[in-house]
Formats: structure tokens, C-alpha cells, sequence
């Protein structure tokens, strides 16, 4: 049995310790926010945050997130830097087919909460392992930038 922290919910989870965090919280607990890409951790697609840090869940077995904090798609705007995201994603028009999007938000929220100002740099290197098939780079920076600046502005 696997105690799991997720959305601030507690989980146990009795499945064998090396299942992948992506197929819990998609086929056992219903969380179909987080996407399946690639199952190789290089498309982003299931980005959660693990004690505030952005995760691969594709590859992250439930035995290395066991009583830790698991944040997915579904409760990211919760938060300030969440909500901030969220409305500069609908603002700047974002998404196209949108599967990516839930990764990409991860990612750009485990980057603002960790540097709330981050410069075009850090941006495009937070984000470098997040595909969009639909090649939205320039408008899923622009977001970030603007929710960056709704907590305080970029360099």
C-alpha cells in the first residue's frame, strides 16, 4: 500500500510501488488533466509538481512520490501564480489543439513560484522540455510574462 498526497487529498493506493504517478492519477483516481505523451519524460505532457518541483510523471513511480505533495493540472489554480497563469494562457490565446497544455502550465508554475521574475532566458530554459506540436512558443511565453508581471514583472 502507497499513501499518496494528492491536491492536497491523501490516497492509498495498493498497486505495485514501481507503477507510474501518470496511470494513478489518470486510470485510478480519474485526474485526466495530466496527459500521456510520450512515456519517455521528453514531451512534457505529464508535468505535475512534486513538492513544488515539475515531474515527469510518465516515469515517476508512486514508490518516489509516497508522502510527498503531489499537485496536478486540477488544482494548480488554486494557487495565485496558478490563477495568474491560467487567465494570461486564456488571454494570449494559447492553446491550439491544447493537449500540451496542462504540462505546459505545470512547468511555467514550478518556474514563477521558484523565480518569480525570470528573464526570457530562464523562461525558454524552464520550458525547453515541453513540446507543442502546435508551435505556440512565442504566445506560451508571452503568458508567462504576463502572469510574471501580475506577481511582480519580469526582468
Amino acid at each position: 500500500m502507497t499513501k499518496l498526497n494528492i491536491n492536497g487529498k491523501a490516497y492509498d493506493v495498493d498497486l505495485p510501488a514501481d507503477t507510474p504517478l501518470l496511470w494513478v492519477l489518470r486510470d485510478e483516481l480519474g485526474l485526466t488533466g495530466t496527459k500521456f505523451g510520450c512515456g519517455m519524460a521528453l514531451c512534457g505532457a505529464c508535468t505535475v509538481h512534486v513538492d513544488g518541483r515539475a515531474v515527469r510523471s510518465c516515469i515517476t513511480p508512486i514508490s518516489a512520490v509516497a508522502n510527498k505533495k503531489v499537485v496536478t493540472i486540477e488544482a494548480v489554480g488554486v494557487g495565485t501564480v496558478g490563477k495568474a497563469l491560467q487567465a494570461a494562457w486564456v488571454d494570449k490565446g494559447v492553446p491550439q489543439c491544447g493537449y500540451c497544455q496542462a504540462g505546459q502550465i505545470m512547468s511555467a508554475a514550478a518556474l514563477l513560484k521558484r523565480t518569480p521574475k525570470p528573464s526570457e532566458t530562464e523562461i525558454d530554459e524552464a520550458m525547453s522540455g515541453n513540446i507543442c506540436r502546435c508551435g505556440t512558443y512565442t504566445r506560451i511565453r508571452a503568458a508567462i510574462k504576463q502572469a510574471a508581471a501580475q506577481q511582480g514583472g519580469p526582468r
